[in-house]
């Protein structure tokens, strides 16, 4: 086994040392001790032993579930809305709460998108497929059972591939099921009462569909990896728009190590309600370390549920995990099977969009950027839109996904926005690059026009106009301005001409600051090269 240890910090803390699958070879980013001080360096050196140590001795096996609220205007059996944000307890009805004598009616919408999400992931739709009562009590269910599926799903034996640091990686779906969700309780202690918790049933009944994943994930990186990929594809699908901080999108993940070599899986341990991939990350990361210093200790893995505490970075016993016969599943008799014919499959799969590695791989062969940028702009199709809508404004491509990648979504990280709310469109992005292709502005002012646009919403053109910012491209001005440069620095001229040939920045620099950024570099490189000989 080999450690390496680069210098600049890439992301990853001590927690996150990390093993190539095809090498063997251990990976652990850390900061400088110059940056963060010895003793921040020396704990993490700490933190990151007893991960190298679980990870020579253990294998994760991960597996997660995936809930995915589909984006139906109404609910899975009943017509009330499922408008997120509404007042608690607003948009219910006798059958989503559950009353006597009241009989579920399936939502066809519903079936569709599941079909749509099944077919995007190569899952092999069910002919048939049924409906199923999951039986427990909790107060935001107010019928005392869930309308799932459970012997007989919509969907089975699918697979997601992913990019990681070693290349790609399938990972095998199990199932897909559809679902209703159950309402949402609030504890006092957020509203100060302590005393008391208050439920909102305006979540219950809306569909869900959870796809569960085979144990093919070794890591906390591949499980963020597959999440990801997961929700891209849903979001081109266009079934749901997997806002995990509204709950749109959540995992629950299965968790357990087996000695390294061992066919045979440990015990696992699910860990509950992962709303971002960060805490998905962190959850399970701490979660192969508690239980490594377990088996280390000589004890025994508990079968259990755990929810993931954010705030103090760990996980907490809920619950003795449940196997299916605590549900007592049974057939839904108020609702028949689900016949889906081939025909409406086939539909379904004539009618995909472009996915997210086809469009990639079309980034690359049409516009010439490198992988690496495609894959950027691609994770999401609202970006992907925006670059597309930018070059075919005039943009070159490469400049454009530059431009994205860094100012762009720095921009939108920076405002907590979607790209549909970018205060600089594609059309005025397009129009920023031209003026710079076309040498009106050069690429340091285009940032301080960007910075501008951003602010103001107003167009390149007119803040390049309003503020004199067009770029000096007259031979005869720059060159009265280099003498200048030369004249009063008469100790760089001999330098650069006795060989030291880097003082051509400073003379470049000198002059970009004398003219304010807005002479042509490209002509003050020529001219000062004439000069100096």
């Amino acid at each position: 086994m080999r450690i390496v240890f680069p210098g600049p910090e890439t992301g990853y803390d001590g927690s996150h040392a990390r093993r190539n699958r095809e090498t063997g070879i251990f990976v652990m980013n850390i900061p400088s001790a110059g940056a963060w001080g010895y003793n921040r360096l020396r704990a993490l050196i700490s933190g990151a032993r007893k991960v190298l140590i679980a990870a020579m001795k253990y294998e994760p096996v991960i597996g997660l579930e995936v809930h995915v609220q589909l984006n139906t205007k109404s609910k899975i059996f009943c017509g009330c809305s499922t408008q997120f944000g509404a007042e608690p307890n607003r948009q219910t009805c006798p059958v989503c709460l559950g009353l006597p004598g009241v009989l579920p009616v399936l939502n066809r919408e519903v079936v569709a998108k599941a079909i749509r999400a099944a077919v995007a992931t190569g899952c092999t739709v069910a002919p048939v497929s049924r409906w199923a009562r999951k039986n427990y009590f909790y107060p935001d269910l107010p019928k005392g059972y869930q309308i799932s599926q459970f012997e007989l799903p919509i969907a089975v034996n699918g697979k997601v591939e992913v990019m990681l640091e070693g290349g790609p990686k399938t990972i095998r779906i199990h199932r897909i099921h559809m679902e209703e969700d159950a309402g949402k309780l609030i504890h006092g202690e957020n509203l100060g009462d302590p005393t008391h918790s208050y439920v909102d049933l305006n979540r219950t009944g809306v569909p869900l569909i959870e796809i569960v994943s085979e144990a093919d994930i070794r890591s906390s990186e591949e499980a963020k990896a597959y999440l990801e990929k997961l929700k891209s594809i849903l979001q081109y699908l266009e079934v749901s728009d997997c806002n995990m901080e509204e709950g749109s999108m959540r995992a629950d993940a299965n968790v357990s190590l087996r000695p390294v070599g061992r066919e045979q899986f440990g015990t696992k341990a699910e860990v509950k309600n992962m709303n971002s991939f960060r805490n998905l990350q962190k959850a399970v990361e701490y979660e192969i370390e508690r239980q490594a210093e377990i088996l280390d200790d000589g004890g025994r893995v508990v079968q259990e549920t755990r929810l993931w505490d954010a705030n103090r970075g760990i996980t907490l016993s809920m619950r003795s995990k449940e196997e299916a016969h605590d549900y007592r599943y049974f057939p839904e008799p108020d609702l028949v099977p689900l016949h889906v014919d081939s025909e409406w499959v086939e539909e379904s799969r004539r009618n995909l969009p472009e996915l997210p590695d086809a469009k990639r791989e079309r980034f690359v062969s049409s516009y010439g950027i490198p992988r690496y940028d495609a894959e950027v702009l691609t994770v999401d199709k609202k970006v992907a839109d925006y670059f597309e809508e930018t070059v075919k404004t005039g943009a070159d491509p490469k400049t454009a996904s530059n431009w994205i990648m860094t100012e762009v979504l720095r921009v939108l990280k920076d405002r907590g926005i979607g790209i549909e709310q970018s205060p600089v469109t594609s059309a005025m992005l397009a129009e920023l690059l031209n003026l710079i292709k076309d040498g009106t502005i050069s690429g340091k002012i285009a940032k301080d026009v960007f910075a501008e646009m951003e602010q103001s919403g107003k167009s390149p053109k007119v803040i390049v106009a309003e503020k004199g910012l067009v770029q000096i491209t007259d031979e005869g001005a720059i060159e009265k301005q280099i003498e200048e440069i030369l004249a009063i620095n008469p100790e760089q001229v001999a330098g650069y001409k006795a060989g030291k040939t880097k003082l051509m920045g400073f003379f470049v620099g000198e002059v970009m600051k004398a003219t304010k950024g807005k002479a042509n570099p490209a002509l003050v490189n020529k001219i000062l090269k004439e000069k100096l000989g």
